[in-house]
C-alpha cells in the first residue's frame, strides 16, 4: 500500500498521506486522489493517447506559433521565424498526468479582467501555473500581498512582462520533474520562451518610452529568477546591472497615470520600493561569491532605498538589513585585498581596525530585537523563527568577515569550528520550516564552504537536496557540485578569493 496519494506520485512530491486530502494537495488548492481516478473516454482517442505516451512525448507534438500572447502582431513565435518547427510544449499542467484531471479550478482572478480575452488557454495556464507554484519561492512567506503575483494583472496587457513570467513558469516546470543527482536538462520549449523573453527586453531597451516602464523593470528582475532556476551562474549580473541604470533613469510615480498604477495591482511606488529592496539584496549577497569588483556600486540605489524590511511577507529572504550592510563592508574590504595597487602601511592597518569594528557591531547585533520589531503583534513562536532566520545570516556574515579579517592579518590557520558547529545546528532547526528553509541557501553554502567534517559535509549536501526538492532552482545543484570540487583543494581558507574562480560568477541565494 502506498503512503502518498496518488496526485503527489504523478507530481513526483514527497507525501505522507495522514489523512486525505493531503498537506501538498490542500496546499496547492488541488484535488487529492488516494487511487488513479477512473474517466469516460473513447476508445480509439485513448489508443492515439497511449501511442504518444509509449514513444516518450507526455504531450502533442503542436507548433511553437500555437502559444501566442496578446494580439496577432504580438504573438510569441511568428510563422516567418518558426517555420516547419516543431516541439513538444506543454497545453496544460506538465505535473499531472494526463489520467488526472485537470487542477485548475478556475481561472485566477486577475485573468478574468476583459483584456486577458486575447490569451489563449495555454498563455493563462502559464500565468496560473505562476501565480501557484513560482511566487512563492521568491518571497518569504506567502499572501495575497505578494508583489509577484501581483504583477499578473499588468502584465495582460505588457508583453514584456507576460514574456518574462511564461519563461519563469516554463523553465520551473522544465525542473520539476528532475533529479537533484542526475542533473536537469532543457527542452526547446523552456528555451525558446526565455529567448522571446530576452528578445522582447532588448526591443524594451532601445524604446524610449517602454525603458522608462516600471512594467519593463519587474520584466527584466524576473529574469534573475530565472538564472537561478536554470543555473545562477549565466547573466544575472548582467541583468543586475542593467536593473540598476534603469531604475536611475526611471520617471517619478506621480508622472504616472492613475490607470498605469491600478494596472500593477499595487501603487506604482509600492512595485518600486520592493524591487529595490530585493535588487540591494541581490546585489549584496551576490558581490560576496563573485569575483572581486564585478558588481558596480549603485549610489542612485542605495540613496532612492526605503527601509528593507517593511513587512515579512513582501521581503525575498528576510536577511536583516543591518547585516546587509555588514557584507557589503566586508566585500568592499575584500575587493582592496584583492587590488593589485598595494596599499601603505597606515592604511593598510587602519583597514585591518575597520573590518574589527565591522565583526564587533555584527557581534552584538540583536536578532531577537530585531524580528520582534517585525512581528510586534504575531506569537512569541513567530518571532522566535524570524529569530532563527537571522542568526544564519548573522552566524554566516561572522565567518564570512573572520576569513576577509585572516586575510589582512595573514592569519591563514584560523579555526572557525565553533562558528560553523552552530550555524549547522541552526540550519537543522530550519529545515522543519518550509518557507523559511528556502531562504537560507547563502547561509548554508558557507557552511559547507567552511565544514571540515565528513558528517557535517554529508549533512549541507543532504540539506542541498532538500532545497533543490522545494525550489527546483539549479543554482542549489551547482552549489552542490561548487562544494565537491571545493573539498578536494588543498588550500580552503581564502575562499572568499578564489570561489568566483570555480567556473563563473555565482548567485546563491
Amino acid at each position: 500500500m502506498y503512503n502518498s496519494c496518488y496526485t503527489c506520485r504523478r507530481r513526483r512530491i514527497e507525501c505522507q498521506m495522514a489523512q486525505p486530502p493531503c498537506t501538498k494537495c490542500k496546499k496547492a488548492g488541488i484535488e487529492c486522489f488516494q487511487k488513479r481516478p477512473l474517466r469516460w473516454v473513447q476508445g480509439a482517442e485513448f489508443r492515439g493517447k497511449a501511442k504518444k505516451r509509449a514513444s516518450g512525448n507526455d504531450f502533442p507534438a503542436v507548433s511553437v506559433a500555437e502559444f501566442g500572447f496578446g494580439t496577432t502582431s504580438d504573438t510569441l513565435v511568428s510563422t516567418e521565424v518558426n517555420s516547419g518547427i516543431q516541439t513538444n510544449l506543454p497545453t496544460g499542467p506538465t505535473e499531472f498526468d494526463e489520467d488526472v484531471p485537470n487542477p485548475i479550478p478556475s481561472i485566477p482572478s486577475a485573468l478574468g479582467d476583459p483584456s486577458s480575452a486575447s490569451l489563449n488557454r495555454s498563455s493563462q495556464y502559464y500565468l496560473y501555473y505562476y501565480s501557484k507554484c513560482v511566487c512563492k519561492l521568491f518571497i518569504m512567506y506567502d499572501s495575497n500581498r505578494n508583489p509577484l503575483r501581483n504583477l499578473i494583472p499588468a502584465s495582460l496587457n505588457q508583453p514584456v512582462l507576460l514574456n518574462s513570467i511564461v519563461a519563469l513558469s516554463a523553465r520551473h516546470m522544465e525542473n520539476a520533474g528532475q533529479s537533484f543527482q542526475v542533473g536537469v536538462s532543457t527542452s526547446p520549449g523552456a528555451l525558446w520562451f526565455k529567448y522571446k523573453a530576452i528578445q522582447g527586453l532588448s526591443r524594451a531597451l532601445n524604446d524610449n518610452a517602454l525603458c522608462k516602464q516600471d512594467t519593463t523593470v519587474a520584466g527584466a528582475f524576473l529574469m534573475i529568477f530565472l538564472d537561478l532556476l536554470e543555473s545562477g551562474s549565466d547573466k544575472w549580473n548582467v541583468h543586475l546591472e542593467g536593473i540598476k541604470r534603469l531604475i536611475a533613469q526611471i520617471q517619478p510615480p506621480s508622472s504616472l497615470s492613475t490607470g498605469a498604477q491600478q494596472d500593477l495591482g499595487q501603487t506604482v511606488q509600492g512595485l518600486r520600493d520592493f524591487i529595490g529592496r530585493q535588487i540591494y539584496l541581490i546585489d549584496t549577497l551576490g558581490a560576496t561569491f563573485t569575483r572581486p569588483r564585478l558588481l558596480s556600486v549603485s549610489t542612485s540605489l542605495q540613496q532612492s532605498l526605503t527601509p528593507l524590511q517593511k513587512s515579512v511577507d513582501q521581503s525575498y529572504l528576510g536577511c536583516p538589513e543591518n547585516l546587509l550592510e555588514v557584507l557589503r563592508s566586508l566585500s568592499f574590504y575584500r575587493n582592496i585585498l584583492a587590488n593589485p595597487q598595494p596599499v601603505g602601511d597606515t592604511l593598510f592597518y587602519s583597514y585591518i581596525q575597520q573590518v574589527n569594528d565591522v565583526l564587533e557591531s555584527t557581534q552584538k547585533f540583536d536578532c531577537y530585537v530585531w524580528a520582534s520589531s517585525l512581528l510586534q503583534s504575531h506569537p512569541p513562536q513567530d518571532i522566535h523563527k524570524l529569530y532563527t532566520l537571522a542568526q544564519a545570516y548573522k552566524i554566516g556574515s561572522l565567518i564570512y568577515g573572520r576569513r576577509v579579517f585572516d586575510a589582512f592579518s595573514a592569519d591563514t590557520a584560523a579555526s572557525l569550528d565553533d562558528l560553523v558547529r552552530e550555524l549547522i545546528g541552526i540550519i537543522d532547526i530550519l529545515k522543519s520550516d518550509e518557507a523559511l528553509f528556502k531562504c537560507i541557501l547563502w547561509p548554508m553554502f558557507v557552511a559547507g564552504l567552511e565544514a571540515q567534517e565528513k558528517t557535517q559535509r554529508d549533512f549541507v549536501i543532504g540539506c542541498l537536496e532538500k532545497f533543490w526538492f522545494e525550489t527546483k532552482c539549479v543554482n542549489v545543484i551547482n552549489a552542490g557540485n561548487i562544494l565537491r570540487r571545493f573539498w578536494r583543494q588543498d588550500n580552503q581558507t581564502s575562499w572568499i578569493f578564489n570561489i568566483g574562480q570555480l567556473g563563473q560568477d555565482w548567485l546563491l541565494i
